[in-house]
């Protein structure tokens, strides 16, 4: 298998690594780089657990090659709080947005994501800017209420 040399920023760090050539972004975080935050449910796009930021944006790392993601910048749960928890983390605690958890990287990072673009204003906009995203524990709705407010949090700069 042909393998090829990455560098990229990963949580404000600047990273080296070899993986191969058919590596997923979201191997190289988990195997290569130990970030496991970054969970990985099904490896076609179709549950939002590997959500990550690639230069600002949410993408579903199980469908990004590492290879594509040379040089860009990379954000992971484990990059968006530190000492302590990011608005929207805070807002899924406070609002009890996750029960089991394996969704929640995925669900925050794509809310931060929506919040960034001002499409975390009303229930019906995180909603459909949620589709892509499973939760097989919820009902959705103590989600969607956790994105509204960490969206609000984010906004006014509160828990920053």
């Amino acid at each position: 298998m042909r393998r090829v040399s990455i560098q990229l920023q990963v949580n404000n760090k600047s990273v080296k690594a070899v993986c191969p050539a058919n590596a997923t972004l979201a191997t190289l975080l988990r195997e290569h780089l130990g970030l496991t935050g970054t969970h990985v449910g099904c490896d076609t796009s179709q549950c939002g657990a590997c959500v990550v930021h690639l230069n600002g944006v949410s993408v579903k790392a199980c469908t990004v090659l590492a290879a594509q993601a040379n040089g860009p910048e990379v954000v992971t749960i484990e990059g968006i709080g530190s000492d302590k928890l990011h608005p929207m983390q805070q807002a899924f605690r406070e609002h009890h947005g996750l029960q089991c958890g394996f969704c929640t990287p995925g669900m925050i990072m794509s809310g931060i994501d929506m919040a960034n673009r001002g499409q975390a204003t009303t229930e019906a906009e995180v909603r459909k800017g949620l589709e892509g995203n499973i939760c097989r524990c919820t009902g959705y709705h103590n989600i969607v209420q956790s994105i509204l407010a960490g969206a609000g949090k984010m906004q006014s700069g509160e828990g920053a």
